[in-house]
């Protein structure tokens, strides 16, 4: 955690402390300044070099900001933060470490699936409200007509739009066997892709990163599958300058273990395990992160691989 976040939090910290009978319009406007400034700083202490640190961290970064959004539900910064830090928390450290967990406590990484889920959820409806704020009765129309709801959705918006499609685009994953919130999909399909369609290039290419991994599930789409998904990596890395390690991890997992193309996947991950977090400190959390993912989908490619197979793409 930076200095300036760090004092940015004992600030708010500080403000909901003293200030309960003070004037309303006071505290919301001391809120609102300290929620600027959160929003503006993320959630996600993306230069750390330590994971561990970082996972004790966020929680308390969450839980305040969630408390700072009691005193100002319609702050549409602190409302995409919140919901972004949410989403990122759910996957670095809950169901990635279900996944490896699961070998030897089958119940316990259930335990943590269900966890994530909730966790993308209330990510989820965060990002909602954050897009409710700039369009009043959009949550009422995306449940109506989804097409409809995103059409007035701006560039600005594409950061709402994310986070709130990869979060609700994750508790589907993990709820299959709901399907109250399966039928939800277009809704989630509507906001990623007019973020797609508003800002490609967002982000060094993370919406092409996320749907590496999503078209592979899209139903009812034109073209194949996996053509969909390479043409997503090759403009995910080509937008981050082959600097991030997830869409190599992405593609290894979503298309190569369909496949049963071994070569390839365990080419994909050693290009992901290759690059060199220090060299790009704006990005050396994430990329710590997804190389764990990586290196642990190598440990347990005898599970994921039929032996005997044809290797390579197809």
């Amino acid at each position: 955690m930076s200095t300036v976040v760090f004092t940015r939090l004992i600030q708010a910290g500080l403000i909901l402390a003293i200030l309960p009978t003070t004037g309303c319009s006071l505290k919301r406007l001391a809120v609102n300044q300290v929620g600027n400034a959160l929003a503006a700083s993320g959630t996600t202490f993306a230069s750390d070099n330590d994971p561990e640190l970082v996972k004790a961290a966020v929680p308390f970064s969450l839980k305040l900001m969630e408390s700072l959004l009691a005193e100002s539900p319609e702050h549409a910064g602190l409302l995409r933060a919140t919901a972004g830090g949410f989403t990122q928390y759910a996957y670095a450290f809950v169901q990635q470490e279900a996944d490896e967990i699961e070998e030897q406590d089958f119940a316990a990484a259930e335990t943590r699936r269900d966890r994530a889920r909730r966790l993308y959820l209330r990510a989820r409806d965060y990002g909602l409200r954050s897009i409710e704020v700039a369009h009043p009765g959009f949550q009422r129309t995306l449940g109506e007509d989804p097409a409809r709801a995103v059409t007035p959705c701006r560039s600005e918006d594409v950061p709402s739009l994310y986070w709130t499609a990869v979060a609700w685009g994750a508790a589907i994953s993990l709820s299959k066997d709901d399907p109250l919130t399966v039928v939800e999909i277009p809704q989630m399909e509507a906001l990623i892709d007019r973020a797609l369609a508003l800002d490609e290039d967002w982000n060094e290419g993370a919406i092409h990163a996320f749907l590496i991994n999503y078209e592979r599930s899209r139903q009812g789409a034109e073209g194949d599958a996996e053509a969909r998904a390479r043409a997503h990596f090759a403009r995910a890395v080509e937008l981050s300058e082959a600097r991030l390690a997830a869409p190599f991890v992405s593609l290894a997992e979503a298309v190569c273990v369909q496949n049963q193309a071994l070569d390839e996947f365990e080419a994909l991950l050693a290009q992901a395990l290759a690059i060199n977090p220090d060299a790009f400190p704006e990005s050396r959390l994430v990329n710590l992160i997804m190389q764990r993912r990586a290196a642990w989908l190598l440990a347990h490619k005898e599970d994921l691989f039929v032996t005997g197979l044809p290797s390579g793409p197809r």
